[in-house]
């Protein structure tokens, strides 16, 4: 009797990029829909607040629809020690509250300074989400070519 053992493969540890900002209701939740959609293999996408609020911004939510994203169902997350610690990137999207600024207590942060979409028009949002989408595919297209 013979028996034959295919190549195993060990599957490579998922890699984590964690979009941070104060609230974790619009920008980093836009972020992390854009990237789940785009992500390379073994990357997945995180998002959190140093200040979390209990509803997504529903101006964000329809944007997102607009391009066939759905965040409907993605929740605002405080932001702990150990998000930090697993994270292999971690985005600032930018800062509407000087002192919960993740950019303050983070080090090794890419700051990518958008607008809060909160209290905008719809016309606003759909800029910010198309600039979001822009730097989300600069990221994944950096992340491919050094794979």
């Amino acid at each position: 009797m013979k028996f034959s053992f295919g190549k195993s493969k060990l599957k490579e540890p998922t890699k984590t990029i964690l979009f941070v900002c104060v609230e974790n209701a619009g920008r980093s939740q836009m972020a992390e829909g854009f990237f789940k959609k785009y992500s390379p293999e073994g990357y997945q996408a995180a998002s959190a607040g140093t200040k979390p609020i209990s509803e997504i911004n529903p101006v964000a939510i329809e944007a997102m629809n607009e391009v066939g994203i759905d965040i409907t169902n993605q929740k605002s997350k405080e932001l702990t020690e150990e998000m930090i610690r697993t994270s292999d990137k971690i985005i600032n999207m930018g800062c509407m509250e000087k002192e919960a600024c993740p950019s303050l207590f983070l080090n090794n942060l890419l700051d990518w300074n958008i607008k809060d979409p909160k209290g905008k028009p719809i016309e606003k949002v759909r800029e910010i989400r198309d600039e979001i989408h822009r730097k989300v595919k600069e990221l994944v297209a950096g992340i491919k070519i050094h794979q």
